[in-house]
């Protein structure tokens, strides 16, 4: 790792400054584009202070950047899925044919269950609720569920593919930093993630009793005439998300996945809704919204297109670029070789694993340097104490990587934001399992003396 060549104050001073303008901005609902620039600055100016030179922090930055390109573009793409699944009619027929089959339904405990398991197939947590968590959306909204209470729960199943899904991006990157197989890394997952179900399961189900009798309302009755009236409905474009989980579970990667996705309903939207070239190009980028009669079709049917997800992409080029600079510096090193030197028991080994991982996952803004950095640092302590490296990453995904998108600033949590309408604020305190799963690793670290 990097020796930091910045003094211990200027460390502190060089937080301070960072991590302010993000909190401040993300307290006051201003974008967060602004909040990056500036702690970027900041950052910069403070190494260039202690010696760094433009030229290495300019490969400190691009090294990073450069490295998640596909990243940016499956945020785009996002933008371009949910407004081309609008305009086709796919994710108003699954609207439709929820209201119909879920009437009656604990719509919360199944919807739960439902996203849990698309997500583990779909391999991406961003991914399923831009696609299936939106029709979840618009079913919740038919009976008259609070949206921050359902997106919350859309949340908390859709998470579980950063955890546990074989083809998720940051499971594997988990597995290859740790040196840790999957069938590892599931067996010793079992022990968290099932308890884990369970618990967020029986609450969803005993909260959504609360919702399970509203059969036939006004607003769901309203949603199903409107969605006949403004699009061609057929229980067919239902298969097209179907084939986007088939797509993920033979391994295909999620860019191509969501492509995919795209064309396919773009040739719906021509063909069935008889959409013209011109205007599906439109939607594409600036978004998709009707004009209908009735409101409820009108806030729950709208999409900000790729246009929306720029924000977010210039977002994360920061993210990575104040991650890439307090690592590049040493600072990272810095602040958590401390808290590794003392560490003498597996109790101790554990929990200080789920702190740095966390710690560096809301600073940082993104899980990437919560998973890598401890991964790097921890290996050998883990073979020093004994301790199965399966458990260091589980440890990981159990902490810094299902905390993401309960911050605002955060990287997952701005696009739940952007593709839902609900704020990080609004829906976090219902997102239960990213709460559970760090407290429960603690817990069965606690009550497994033995690996």
């Amino acid at each position: 790792m990097e020796t930091c060549k910045i003094n211990k104050n200027q460390i502190y001073v060089m937080l301070t400054m960072c991590i302010a303008p993000i909190v401040i901005c993300a307290l006051s609902n201003i974008s967060l584009v602004y909040a990056f620039l500036l702690s970027v600055l900041f950052a910069v100016i403070i190494s260039l202070k202690n010696g760094f030179t433009i030229k290495e922090l300019k490969q400190m930055i691009l090294k990073e950047i450069n490295e998640c390109k596909s990243l940016y573009v499956v945020i785009l793409l996002i933008g371009a899925t949910v407004s081309v699944w609008l305009s086709s009619g796919v994710v108003p027929s699954m609207i439709f044919y929820g209201l119909k089959y879920m009437d009656g339904m604990n719509i919360l405990f199944s919807s739960f269950l439902l996203i849990a398991i698309s997500s583990v197939f779909m391999g991406t947590a961003v991914g399923t609720i831009s696609t299936i968590g939106i029709a979840i959306l618009g079913i919740g909204k038919g009976f008259e569920i609070p949206t921050g209470l359902l997106v919350g729960v859309i949340v908390s199943g859709a998470f579980l593919a950063d955890k546990i899904s074989p083809i998720s991006g940051l499971l594997n990157l988990t597995l290859a930093t740790t040196e840790t197989s999957y069938k590892e890394m599931v067996k010793s997952s079992l022990k968290t993630i099932i308890p884990t179900i369970i618990v967020c399961a029986l609450i969803y189900y005993l909260i959504g009793n609360q919702y399970s009798n509203v059969s036939g309302s006004k607003s769901s009755i309203e949603l199903m005439k409107a969605m006949k009236k403004e699009f061609f409905i057929s229980p067919y474009f239902i298969l097209v998300p179907v084939l986007i989980v088939i797509l993920s579970i033979i391994g295909i990667k999620s860019i191509y996945c969501m492509m995919s996705g795209v064309i396919i309903g773009s040739i719906i939207s021509i063909v069935f809704q008889n959409l013209k070239l011109l205007d599906l190009i439109k939607y594409i980028f600036l978004g998709f919204s009707t004009n209908s009669s009735s409101n409820i079709i009108n806030e729950t049917l709208n999409s900000g297109g790729i246009v929306s997800m720029v924000s977010v992409v210039i977002i994360v080029m920061g993210a990575i670029a104040l991650a890439s600079i307090m690592q590049g510096t040493g600072i990272i090193n810095y602040l958590t070789k401390d808290l590794i030197y003392k560490i003498k028991s597996k109790k101790d080994l554990i929990l200080k694993t789920g702190i740095i991982s966390g710690i560096l996952t809301v600073i940082t803004c993104d899980q990437t340097i919560g998973i890598v950095v401890p991964s790097r640092l921890l290996k050998n302590k883990y073979e020093e104490i004994g301790v199965d490296k399966s458990i260091l990453a589980r440890t990981i995904s159990d902490t810094g990587t299902m905390i993401a998108p309960l911050m605002p600033w955060n990287v997952n949590g701005l696009i739940v934001s952007l593709v839902t309408g609900v704020s990080c604020l609004s829906y976090a305190p219902f997102a239960i399992l990213c709460f559970i799963t760090p407290l429960m690793t603690v817990i069965v670290s606690n009550i497994n003396k033995k690996k």
